[in-house]
């Protein structure tokens, strides 16, 4: 049997853009991917912490260290410039996996969205 566990977490960052009129996803800061173990075309959940608003999208690759994390396409419906989203992906693997698995979460600052 296979379970679906959290695989990498970015938590609390602050949105720095929503741009309706794009083909959807999630741009999120390279450095902020490598991280936490996310990458290019990886199926993400986005939970606004400001609203509690929930959503699914796939990540876009932004420019390292810029702090960017922008909502992109309908998504950008459910978050506003400057709300705290939390960023959620999961795996599956094997219940025996699973009991010994360490998931990749990190904490930015959420005033800068960077690792300092």
């Amino acid at each position: 049997m296979q379970i679906e566990v959290l695989k990498s977490k970015i938590h609390r960052v602050r949105v720095t853009g929503a741009e309706l009129d794009y083909i959807g996803s999630i741009t999120i800061d390279k450095t902020l991917m490598d991280a936490a173990n996310i990458i290019a075309g990886e199926k993400v959940q986005v939970v606004n912490v400001n609203n509690g608003e929930r959503l699914e999208t796939y990540v876009i690759e932004g420019t390292s260290n810029s702090g960017e994390i922008t909502l992109n396409g309908p998504a950008a419906r459910k978050v506003q410039k400057g709300d705290v989203v939390i960023i959620i992906s999961y795996a599956s693997m094997p219940v025996d996996d699973a009991k010994s698995f360490k998931p990749t979460l990190i904490f930015p600052n959420s005033s800068t969205n960077s690792l300092d």
